[in-house]
């Protein structure tokens, strides 16, 4: 009995399911019914972005966007809920937040009571993420929570978290997720993945559950198995989505070239463009790097420790005491990008970047990270000198 039970658990998993919209309802109904925070894409202030939702409704039909260096926009086109390619925000807001509390520290009659920070909220429920997001996700596991010392706020938002990724249908102009690995479909690190297809008026989703929970869920929507046919479309759908990827980054020797030209005269060029205002860490979806700051209460009656996103960008983020350890806009960004597609190998087993081009979107200079990297790589015009 107990090998026929598992056989039938096995194959249920396997079993990917047809989803109308109403059973895509139902779905984020019975995550929010189990007390779940469902966070997925919204259309807001002229963006693409991560918040709360509530039904299929509030979900960015029609919306297409278009990304290039140093622009975005929405247009309208179909009816895709999905259409778009990666929102401003990933899940880094929801799991690794831009604020936090510590502690808090309250004075009484024997000297201070000392209170972890505030409970975490609701657990989520991360509906659409793009491929290249689910691939940051999986970084800041390594990064937050391997090793000896697991971040605390991290862990807390973590644990017990849907993820329900949506593959790519389409590439912007800016993914460049094929080089890094982070897309354009997932194959694991999901509970449920979504294909997004034409159907005639409508879409309809190809549902694969990831896990047995995912599978549940699926199963409780009632939607009908989805044929072979429907399975083959969703793969090649991904494949089309791989074929419209045009922007590259060869990360064979990469590593070690980036490490080995410390002094290429293309950093000083790209400083000169650079503005350091740290909207590339913002944005990026596995940049983790935070300051600590007191703020006690005017009266002295209390005093909370809270950590805050920061940016190697920022001048005094390298301050100890004597002065800057990265004083110029040239050390920092050789800094960001060489930790980011070098260093952060050594440090994590993995690159930093993930392809998904926010980087590139979002400067106000237009810099784009796989033109710089490539160029300094080359070793074109490098300063040789002893």
């Amino acid at each position: 009995m107990q090998t026929e039970t598992a056989g039938i658990a096995a194959e249920v998993e396997r079993t990917s399911r047809l989803l109308e919209r109403g059973d895509l309802d139902r779905l984020i109904q019975s995550l929010r019914r189990s007390g779940h925070r469902v966070v997925g894409p919204l259309a807001r202030d002229g963006a693409i972005v991560l918040d709360t939702i509530e039904h299929v409704t509030d979900l960015p039909e029609g919306w297409i966007d278009e990304q290039s260096a140093g622009a975005y926009t929405l247009r309208r086109e179909g009816r895709w809920l999905f259409g778009h390619t990666v929102p401003l925000t990933s899940a880094k807001r929801f799991l690794h937040p831009p604020h936090a509390t510590l502690w808090r520290a309250k004075g009484g009659a024997h000297g201070f009571d000392v209170a972890v920070g505030p409970a975490t909220g609701p657990p989520l429920a991360l509906l659409g993420l793009k491929p290249c997001d689910l691939a940051a996700l999986a970084v800041h596991d390594r990064v937050l929570l391997g090793g000896p010392w697991a971040d605390p706020v991290y862990r807390d938002r973590r644990a017990g978290v849907w993820v329900i990724v949506v593959q790519c249908g389409r590439a912007g102009a800016n993914c460049f997720c094929t080089s890094m690995g982070g897309g354009p479909r997932a194959a694991t690190g999901f509970d449920i993945a979504l294909t997004e297809l034409a159907d005639g008026d409508t879409t309809v989703f190809v549902a694969e559950p990831g896990s047995a929970r995912g599978a549940e869920l699926l199963a409780a929507t009632g939607a009908r198995p989805a044929s072979d046919a429907d399975d083959e479309r969703a793969v090649r759908a991904g494949a089309d989505a791989a074929a419209q990827v045009t922007r590259r980054l060869d990360t064979s020797c990469l590593a070690a070239a980036l490490a080995a030209r410390p002094e290429h005269p293309r950093w000083q060029e790209t400083a000169a463009r650079c503005l350091a205002c740290g909207n590339c860490t913002q944005v990026c979806p596995t940049c983790f790097c935070v300051a600590v700051d007191d703020r006690p209460a005017l009266d002295g009656a209390t005093a909370d420790r809270v950590r805050r996103w920061d940016s190697c960008f920022a001048p005094d983020y390298s301050y100890i005491h004597g002065g800057h350890v990265r004083a110029s806009v040239r050390a920092r960004y050789r800094h960001w990008l060489t930790h980011k597609l070098s260093t952060w190998h050594e440090q994590f087993g993995s690159s930093g970047c993930v392809g998904c081009g926010r980087c590139i979107a979002w400067c106000p200079a237009g810099i784009d990270l796989t033109v710089e990297a490539a160029a300094v790589a080359a070793g074109a015009g490098e300063d040789t000198r002893p």
